[in-house]
């Protein structure tokens, strides 16, 4: 069976070789191009003959050659930083903003027909969108509310990327610059904020006090032994310092008394020592 072969010109059967192995690149060539794999996180969107057929993935899937075209599409979160914008506040006061926007795909379909370029569109909207909110309040609010601030503006730019297949996951407002004029006058504001706040608790404190002064002035009044018990001990305590002359208009007899008791008292001290 073989002997036939082997009489067949040498030509022909390069010629024959080589038709095979021009058909055989075809047929490798056809199945490597319609062979295609996307990652776990990712999804293949493909139209046909220039309609929607769908998403594929993850894993292996076919597609016609020439026939059809597929766009690849990351589902993972994607993280954008929003460069910085120059904001004038309510109360007309010229601040730099930097943001962060976190969002995803959740509809690949959508993502690639409904808008040209949803990188792109997500991202300027969630700059206009920043300097749109953020001009409509107050430096203090600007500072004090940021988490609030943020939780607005994901409402908004998610409500406005719905129709994309986008959600936007959070805005977090990353720093506010001041101008150096401007944090001057917050740290004079601040020092005198302090400053006000100790006077308050000076103020109270003087306000117990003289309370308290009253009330045992009261007491005394009403006990003038007390008053007198009270003279004596503090007469007592002038007395323990050595160069330390009283004078009192006490009568001779209760000074004497004193005197004897702040003697004591300073015997008793220096017995101790």
């Amino acid at each position: 069976m073989l002997e036939p072969l082997f009489q067949q010109p040498v030509f022909q059967l390069a010629a024959q070789a080589f038709f095979w192995l021009i058909v055989l690149f075809l047929v490798l060539g056809i199945l490597s191009s319609s062979i295609r794999i996307v990652k776990e996180y990712e999804r293949a969107v493909i139209f046909r003959l220039g309609r929607l057929i769908g998403a594929k993935g993850p894993g292996l899937f076919i597609r016609i050659p020439v026939a059809d075209v597929w766009r690849k599409v990351d589902l993972r979160v994607v993280t954008f930083d929003v460069p910085k914008q120059r904001i004038i506040s309510r109360d007309n006061v010229t601040v730099d903003v930097d943001a962060v926007v976190y969002y995803r795909v959740f509809d690949p379909n959508k993502a690639i027909t409904a808008v040209e370029n949803f990188v792109m569109a997500t991202n300027l909207l969630a700059q206009t969108t920043l300097r749109d909110v953020l001009g409509q309040v107050e430096l203090d609010e600007l500072l004090s509310k940021r988490e609030e601030l943020g939780k607005r503006l994901t409402e908004i730019i998610d409500l406005a990327t719905d129709p994309w297949g986008i959600k936007v996951t959070t805005v977090a407002i990353k720093d506010v610059s001041l101008p150096e004029l401007m944090q001057r006058a917050i740290a004079k504001q601040a020092e005198a904020e302090r400053e006000r706040r100790s006077r308050v608790i000076m103020a109270e404190g003087e306000f117990q006090a003289a309370t308290r002064m009253t009330d045992a002035a009261k007491m005394y009044e009403k006990t003038p032994i007390a008053m007198r018990l009270r003279e004596l001990q503090t007469m007592t305590e002038i007395a323990r310092e050595k160069n330390m002359i009283v004078v009192t208009t006490s009568p001779a007899p209760e000074m004497g008394n004193i005197m004897a008791m702040a003697r004591a008292a300073q015997a008793k001290g220096e017995g101790k020592t």
